[in-house]
């Protein structure tokens, strides 16, 4: 059974004052321009293995080769989804910010530590609740 807050995500209101939102706003677009850079390097590098991967013959080319190759693509492949996925929380972050929901943990309805938000601001969840999941 989920441990479930009673109050709706809609009527919370954040803990934090408008000067502080606005202080984990900037982390979090610091990170996302952070992410940006990396998932245009990722793409790029995918891009660069995938017409790379045509341009090899065959014949002078060794199987291991090729394997590590693809061992590699797919770990690329892997990392750029992740950043994608990491970007969608920090813009789900923003909007949580603009609603004034942010800092408020979904789980317990209590608020966030600034000192947690600093390190994973993209998170809804406090410590509390988190290592209640373990």
């Amino acid at each position: 059974m989920e441990n479930k807050p009673n109050t709706d995500q809609a009527e919370r209101i954040s803990p934090y004052n408008d000067e502080e939102l606005e202080y984990f706003r900037q982390i979090i677009l610091k990170k996302r321009e952070e992410s940006e850079r990396d998932l245009d390097l990722l793409q790029q590098t995918l891009r660069d293995n995938t017409e790379n991967a045509s341009d090899e013959s065959a014949y002078s080319y060794h199987m291991a080769d090729a394997g590590t190759d693809a061992q590699e693509r797919e770990k690329t492949y892997m990392l750029f989804n992740r950043t994608k996925k990491f970007l969608k929380y920090l813009d789900d972050a923003l909007v949580r910010i603009d609603n004034k929901t942010y800092g408020v943990c979904k789980v317990t309805g209590k608020k966030i530590s600034k000192g947690r938000l600093e390190a994973v601001p993209h998170t809804q969840i406090s410590i509390e609740a988190k290592l209640k999941r373990r």
